[in-house]
């Protein structure tokens, strides 16, 4: 059958689905049905009537679907014969009319305003999509559209006045309001609830064409083909997106999310240039690196024994063993990574500031200026718990409500006693993987060999930290990613509980609730391992205990920045691959499995909306996920890029593949989405605020009391020359052993002191931190220089923050959020609606009242004139 006119097909087996077909010029979507019986219309023969109350909503709605000027088209399932499709078509008045009614800004004339060429033109021209193959779409001044000005607007062709994104919209506003049945005086509306009681089994706009090859009809512009062979294609990962394209076909919502991803990943070039300059600093000047050359040295490091770690099971150990990790973690502890903390401090500033002006660019150029959220539709699970009759103080009117509101309250106070247990719960999670570090570095220091005389080569890379950290960050991130599963749900769940009005406050409240149980869940081992680990240890003769039982973890000699940086390596890399692998291969499995399970049905030739139906379905949050992916990827490279440099090369190299594996996503293995407008990223936008100004703090935290550069700093200035030091000018030598207290083992308690043997004739071992040594006034109490580096973290802390927070004001100051080029297009449609639509009323008024307008006006001014004297 040719679908060339349709507007939207119903597709009879049980189940609804909507689509919209593209090869088509006016708006069409597809309905499932659930059961056959369609007598009013169509090419199916009668079959049984079967007079159930779902046969009589069925009946009654689509009947109303006709009065409403849908045109209405029969077809069946050519692989079973109990599906039916019934495609609903949108005739040019009815698009008109609703265009109107719902405030569609469309095209008034072309766009006379002069623009200059950037000079990175030519440069940016390598990168577009090929103008003849995918054309740029002209830019026009737009109106709302009213049908009695019909005249005034830019129309060429009516088959292509509305495009299809518009075209889609339009169907889905009149089927979601729709009525199919009235109980107890209430409506009952709109295609979500025949979803979802089942009486249709999808709904879904068409796409136009195969994605592999051109539509063989001429009319058919094969859209879809053109955004997978020059979108989607893996071909195209270094090109720009045809975000206006994007937008055409598949309607504002995904067009904006394609575009904040792009521009996100293009400022993420910026961030991974320097990254990898500041890693690459610090691979240059390792071998410079003056306290891990005394770690590796066997005259200094060699001849320092540590004290133990953990009690009884833990021996003595040699500062030698640490030689490797010091080693690189002189490429992360750098001056480089001080410099590229503060750039990224000031870098999300710009992204943020230039991503404003950039929306309203694209607020403009898609007509979203002026969206109007009150026209949202009322969710039908809100609607169907309307039984509570108030009175609006704005209408005067009765209405139905959900609840009262004290029901109100006890949701809201129910709610938000879920979330914060089930935020105790992940927290509870990490001290589970606490206590995990705590009691496996037991094992490991008791099967490891840990002797200090001993010579085997896998000593140098495998010591009982090392490994504690990796297996616990492999752990965390199994439980991370097995916690995201079950919060998801329990997020869905407590959103639906507290029944938010409209899909905009839906998402808006799950997306608040989302971000906040992930925000725990990925950041937290990070949180603890950079703020936490080592800094309430004590010392060996009186150390912390974790629950009474488990003593607090130590650091290496070098600090905790290293295992931050392993910690953040392996969660952002797994990740990604199990992110990327998940998103394309459980939708490719789904749809080859219903693919082979169809074609071994029938060898016949399968219709563009059958081929669809089999797509798998977009799910009712859309792009959430993917959003909801990106931001926190966001965190992980501002919150604690000062440990991990690399972390934004990693993400660009991610979000090149993103972009072109949710391209292929969309159109290829999922069903056409019901376009849907969108000013904005919504709630994702103070998100991203408020990670930018949390990330200020923890990179100056992370800096000041994570890694070893303020000590040595510290040392540098201040404790290698006289009056604390004896060196005779400032010198990094000697900085090992004036961080390493003293420790004397006729001072360990009985629970603590180790069980093997002691090696050699020394009585005192080494710790790290910087106390008295025993035999002083105030043995094991902290010394000076811990006091000096106390106040040098935290006065870096503060003159960082200040310094950060006072540039980022300036720079949101000074980049305004509209440019002038669009505040200029905005002023010039405003006074052309002016002109052409409102003054040309006036005209036409004069025009037909004639003299009776002239003599009225003759008489206006001769009563206002003054009298002559």
């Amino acid at each position: 059958m040719n679908v060339e006119n349709q507007d939207v097909l119903l597709d009879l087996e049980g189940e609804e689905e909507e689509e919209e077909d593209d090869d088509n010029d006016d708006g069409e979507i597809v309905l499932e049905l659930n059961q056959v019986i369609i007598p009013t219309y169509g090419t199916v023969p009668d079959q049984q009537n079967l007079h159930t109350p779902e046969w009589r909503k069925r009946q009654v709605y689509e009947s109303n679907l006709i009065n409403n000027g849908l045109q209405l088209e029969a077809t069946r399932s050519v692989l079973d014969e109990k599906l039916i499709f019934v495609k609903v078509h949108a005739p040019w008045e009815v698009l008109c009319t609703y265009a109107e009614v719902m405030h569609i800004k469309l095209p008034l004339q072309h766009n006379d305003l002069k623009t200059r060429k950037s000079a990175f033109n030519w440069f940016s021209r390598l990168f577009r999509v090929d103008e003849n193959i995918i054309k740029p779409e002209q830019e026009f001044f737009t109106a709302p559209f009213q049908k009695e000005h019909l005249s005034n607007f830019y129309i060429q062709d009516k088959d292509t006045f509305f495009n299809p994104a518009t075209r889609s919209r339009i169907v889905h506003f009149i089927l979601s309001r729709v009525e199919y049945a009235t109980k107890n005086n209430v409506k009952k509306f709109g295609i979500n609830k025949l979803l979802d009681t089942g009486i249709y089994k999808a709904a879904f706009p068409l796409h136009d064409s195969s994605f592999r090859h051109l539509s063989t009809d001429p009319r058919c512009p094969s859209e879809r083909y053109l955004l997978y062979r020059e979108w989607a294609h893996p071909k195209n990962i270094f090109k720009l997106q045809p975000l206006d394209f994007i937008r055409k076909y598949y309607g504002e919502k995904i067009g904006i999310y394609f575009a904040w991803l792009g521009f996100y990943t293009n400022m993420l070039t910026v961030a991974a240039v320097v990254g990898v300059g500041c890693f690459l600093y610090g691979c240059l000047t390792k071998d410079n690196c003056t306290w891990s050359q005394e770690v590796c040295d066997p005259n200094i490091g060699g001849n320092i024994i540590m004290c133990p770690q953990c009690d009884r099971v833990c021996t003595y150990w040699n500062l030698t063993i640490t030689c490797e990790s010091s080693k690189k973690l002189c490429i992360f502890d750098s001056y480089g990574t001080l410099v590229f903390a503060v750039f990224m401090g000031i870098w999300v500033t710009f992204f943020l500031e230039f991503w404003k002006r950039r929306q309203a660019e694209l607020e403009y150029e898609w007509d979203t200026v002026e969206y109007l959220e009150q026209e949202e539709q009322v969710r039908p699970e809100y609607e169907a718990r309307c039984t509570h009759v108030v009175m609006n103080e704005i209408t005067q009117q009765e209405e139905h409500v959900p609840y009262t509101a004290c029901g109100k309250c006890v949701r809201m106070t129910f709610c938000t006693s879920a979330i914060f247990f089930w935020i105790l719960l992940i927290i509870a999670s990490v001290v589970g993987i606490i206590v995990y570090r705590l009691s496996v570095f037991l094992v490991f220091s008791s099967k490891l060999s840990q002797h200090i005389n001993g010579t085997e080569a896998i000593r140098k890379y495998l010591t009982p930290q090392t490994a504690t950290s990796v297996t616990a960050s492999l752990i965390s991130f199994v439980v991370i990613m097995i916690l995201n599963i079950v919060y998801e749900k329990v997020a869905i769940l407590i959103t639906d509980f507290e029944l938010p009005r409209t899909q905009t406050d839906y998402e808006n409240s799950l997306t608040t609730k989302m971000f906040l149980f992930q925000f725990v869940n990925y950041y937290s081992s990070c949180f603890y391992i950079a703020f936490f680990k080592g800094k309430f240890v004590g010392h060996p003769g009186s150390p912390v205990y974790w629950l009474g039982k488990y003593r607090n973890e130590e650091c290496d000699p070098g600090g905790c920045l290293l295992e931050l940086t392993t910690q953040l390596a392996i969660i952002v890399g797994g990740k990604a691959i199990w992110n990327n692998i998940q998103e394309v291969l459980v939708p490719l499995v789904k749809n080859l499995i219903g693919r082979y399970s169809a074609a071994a049905r029938s060898e016949k030739v399968v219709p563009r909306w059958e081929h669809d139906y089999h797509l798998q379905p977009i799910g009712k949050l859309g792009l959430f996920y993917e959003y909801l992916e990106m931001v926190i990827q966001f965190g992980f490279v501002t919150l604690f890029v000062a440990s991990f440099p690399l972390a934004p090369l990693l993400a660009l190299i991610n979000n090149m593949l993103e972009i072109r594996l949710d391209a292929w996503k969309l159109t290829t293995q999922f069903r056409r989405m019901v376009p849907q407008k969108a000013q904005d990223i919504g709630a994702w936008q103070p998100i991203l605020q408020g990670i930018a100004i949390l990330a200020v703090v923890t990179n100056a935290l992370i800096i000041a009391f994570t890694s070893d550069m303020i000590p040595r700093l510290v040392y540098y200035w201040s404790f290698s020359v006289p009056p604390y030091g004896s060196h005779s000018t400032h010198t990094m030598e000697g900085y090992i052993n004036s961080t390493l207290s003293v420790f004397s083992i006729s001072d360990f308690k009985n629970e603590s002191k180790p069980s093997s043997p002691w090696f050699g004739n020394q009585t005192t071992c080494r710790y790290r931190d910087l106390r008295y040594p025993p035999g002083h006034q105030h043995q094991y109490e902290h010394n000076i220089y811990y006091w000096h580096v106390i106040a040098a973290k935290l006065a870096f802390i503060i003159v960082m923050e200040h310094v950060i927070y006072f540039v980022k004001f300036i720079i949101s100051y000074v980049i305004p959020d509209v440019s002038e080029k669009t505040k200029s297009k905005v002023k010039r449609e405003k006074y052309l609606t002016q002109k052409l639509l409102h003054e040309n009323d006036l005209k036409g008024v004069k025009k037909t009242m004639g003299k009776i307008a002239d003599k009225i006006i003759k008489g206006a001014d001769s009563t206002f004139r003054p009298k002559d004297e």
